[in-house]
């Protein structure tokens, strides 16, 4: 969240709960990575605003490369390989099955690209206004198209499944970014996460309707969960 630690700490606090409702909805394995979601967004909520009290509160100011690098890790190496990882996980038609696997490829090596470049160049965050402005001196050659295909890894393959209401999860995603990108460039990383509140609550109502669907069609409990997710 973008403009203070007490936004940070409170969006963190609601995309837990929507996490958490969503991982009850699931009712087997395969639907856990993209059932938790939600928990991920908030638990990366939670450390920005940590990196809020960081710069605010000089006793906490130890805690500042610490929360930094966790809330760039979440945004820029766990997302790319996730998402479409979580749909794959989803997909019961081998033919979009097949897309799903090329998508986590390439998100799987944005992932490490990114991960590569935090570790070897430098990575500064400051507070300008009320946002959190991340400066990385990645190798620009290559930063749009790093950047494109952290957008294919992560927003088609939620336009290739099957599952019903997906696009939802996709549309929310362009919306929110391209808001972002229009009236917060400088701030892209940190406030395009504000919007994880509306993409959470996209997620549970995927989740809901593979609750119904399977409730209806038991039989389209994917054939890679043999037992379905206990009940507690």
């Amino acid at each position: 969240m973008c403009f203070s630690a007490g936004a940070s700490f409170g969006a963190g606090v609601v995309l837990t709960v929507i996490g958490v409702a969503s991982i009850k909805k699931a009712k087997s394995p395969s639907q856990i990575p993209f059932a938790s979601i939600p928990l991920i967004f908030g638990v990366q909520q939670i450390t920005e605003g940590f990196l809020w009290l960081a710069f605010l509160n000089p006793e906490y100011a130890s805690l500042q490369q610490v929360a930094m690098y966790n809330f760039l890790f979440f945004a820029q190496v766990v997302w790319p390989v996730w998402v479409p990882f979580a749909i794959l996980k989803l997909e019961p038609k081998e033919n979009r099955r097949l897309i799903s696997k090329i998508l986590a490829g390439i998100g799987a090596a944005v992932s490490v690209y990114l991960g590569f470049c935090m570790i070897n160049y430098p990575v500064e965050a400051s507070v300008i206004g009320n946002h959190i402005s991340y400066h990385e001196i990645f190798p620009p050659s290559l930063r749009v198209y790093v950047g494109i295909l952290y957008s294919i890894s992560t927003i088609s393959p939620t336009f290739f499944s099957r599952i019903r209401r997906m696009w939802m999860l996709g549309t929310t995603v362009i919306v929110s970014y391209v808001i972002t990108a229009i009236f917060y460039t400088d701030y892209i990383i940190s406030v395009w996460c504000f919007f994880a509140s509306i993409i959470s609550i996209a997620i549970y109502v995927i989740m809901e309707s593979l609750e119904k669907q399977e409730d209806e069609n038991p039989v389209l409990i994917k054939a890679n969960d043999p037992k379905p997710w206990p009940s507690v």
